[in-house]
């Protein structure tokens, strides 16, 4: 389909005038409803489950890592360098604490990269189809986009980049926009840190034929990372670190079992070959004048996310999905821009239908998924119910379990302990990466323990997860059960009887 010849075209002079109303009223709807939909799942009370809270904690703690957990030699900086230090200067202007960090971590992390695509087309409409159609085809996207975690600030630049070269295929990008790639891919690595992974976008300019995008991609990512990396006075360090901890969370695995979930394998199933479908469907029936999918980046980083997704889920939830949604995105796009004039006023009653299905898909609590959190139950330094069954100053942490850390450092970012598991396992001692993976293989088997009971100390405690009436087969030391369905052991003190036998 094409516009109608009595309609002057959307970038032509006389149509700029005529439809700038409809045009700004449409893009302020779009940004409205992606601002509305994070304010109100917060209202919930929704808190992530990971890195959002360890990130806030830390902020609020003032600690390095090695003065949180237990880390081995091989531990040099952070690879979310960036993001840690903006929250902590946050904390210091506003003095939010660690819950207000997460909720503004949430919100303002989905906007951006929510909003990304927003910049990338002309009809914002479309943007916000592509955001319903997926957000309903592929639940998990609603979460992942929530999380409140920096990957989200990757995530928005590589939706730029990937606008930007569709926007301008075959062409020599410009001196000022290559110098945008190297700000926006630079601000991304020195905020996330994965800068090794954006040789996926790189690779895809390649594979389309997109030479001369390809080269300065290349550029722009080479000169980026150094940028990141210097700016935090450890570069070699820095880029270092980022691989290592990457390659060691993969390989120190024998299997994938053992791995975090988001490591773990997976794939889209059919979304992948339902949209593809559906847009040389849509390219036939309105004969749209779009290049083909093969010239395009965005498809092949879909196809490389999709399929290295079954080694590792991270390529397709972060890389994958949201080349895809710019694929997606730009087709309809195009097709919105030849069914509607621009200042047509059923621009707005699309736009507003779209904002309004979107809003209230994303915002459901389907199975809970925003009010989960409520029912958590924390471990807090100060409760007289749990007197005696937390670490003494200086004492470690001994769990196995990640959410444990994640929870417990989040409601006591300033506590006079460590913990053995932090937010990668990998970055352990190896001597305890090999007795929790012992653990992790044998689901929890109380012999698995024994190793940690021998180096307990008397300031230290083991929690592990159990039923009210069941302590945990783990002989040698006294057991305590607390909230949150975890048993605190420790070693028997003088006097205080014998020890809980384990079973």
């Amino acid at each position: 389909m094409t516009e109608p010849a009595a309609q002057p075209r959307e970038n032509s002079p006389a149509a700029a005038p005529a439809s700038a109303p409809v045009s700004r009223l449409v893009f302020w709807l779009a940004l409205l409803v992606l601002l509305a939909i994070p304010a109100w799942v917060i209202t919930y009370g929704y808190l992530p489950a990971d890195d959002a809270l360890r990130h806030a904690a830390k902020a609020v703690s003032g600690k390095t890592w090695p003065e949180i957990l237990v880390l081995g030699p091989h531990y040099t900086v952070d690879h979310n360098y960036g993001w840690e230090a903006w929250l902590r200067q946050v904390h210091r202007l506003t003095g939010w604490d660690a819950e207000r960090l997460v909720d503004w971590s949430v919100l303002g992390l989905f906007v951006l990269a929510a909003g990304a695509g927003l910049a990338g087309v002309r009809r914002p409409e479309a943007w916000l189809g592509v955001l319903l159609v997926f957000g309903v085809a592929w639940p998990p996207l609603a979460l992942r986009w929530m999380n409140g975690r920096p990957l989200l600030l990757s995530v928005a630049a590589l939706i730029a980049v990937l606008f930007w070269i569709q926007s301008a295929p075959a062409l020599q990008p410009g001196r000022g926009r290559w110098f945008g790639l190297v700000a926006l891919l630079a601000l991304a690595v020195f905020v996330h840190g994965v800068w090794y992974l954006w040789v996926l976008a790189v690779a895809a300019c390649f594979l389309a034929g997109e030479r001369r995008w390809g080269l300065a991609l290349a550029g722009a990512w080479l000169g980026g990372s150094a940028l990141a990396a210097l700016a935090t006075g450890q570069p070699v360090d820095y880029l270092v670190e980022a691989v290592r901890t990457a390659w060691r969370a993969v390989q120190m695995h024998p299997t994938a079992r053992t791995r975090v979930s988001e490591l773990q394998p997976a794939s889209s199933g059919l979304l992948l070959f339902l949209v593809l479908g559906g847009l040389l469907t849509l390219r036939a029936l309105a004969r749209l004048e779009a290049r083909p999918l093969s010239r395009l980046p965005a498809f092949w980083l879909a196809a490389l996310g999709w399929t290295l997704g079954f080694w590792n889920r991270r390529f397709w939830e972060d890389w994958g999905l949201p080349a895809l949604m710019v694929l997606a995105a730009g087709d309809l796009d195009l097709y919105l821009r030849a069914a509607l004039a621009p200042a047509a006023p059923r621009r707005l009653a699309v736009t507003a239908c779209l904002a309004g299905a979107l809003f209230c898909a994303v915002t459901s609590d389907t199975d809970s998924r925003w009010t989960r959190s409520l029912t958590r139950q924390y471990l807090v330094q100060g409760d007289p119910e749990l007197a005696g069954w937390l670490p003494e100053p200086g004492g470690i942490f001994y769990a196995a379990d990640p959410a444990f850390f994640y929870e417990t450092f989040f409601k006591n970012p300033r506590a006079d302990w460590r913990y053995i598991l932090g937010f990668e396992m990998t970055l352990m001692p190896a001597e305890d990466f090999e007795i929790l993976h012992r653990i992790l293989w044998n689901f929890g088997a109380g012999a698995s323990y024994r190793p940690w009971v021998e180096k307990l100390r008397p300031a230290d405690r083991l929690f592990v997860r159990g039923d009210p009436g069941s302590p945990p087969a783990i002989p040698g030391l006294e057991w305590h059960h607390t909230r949150g369905g975890m048993w605190s052991g420790r070693l028997p003190r003088a006097g205080a009887g014998a020890a809980v036998p384990g079973r």
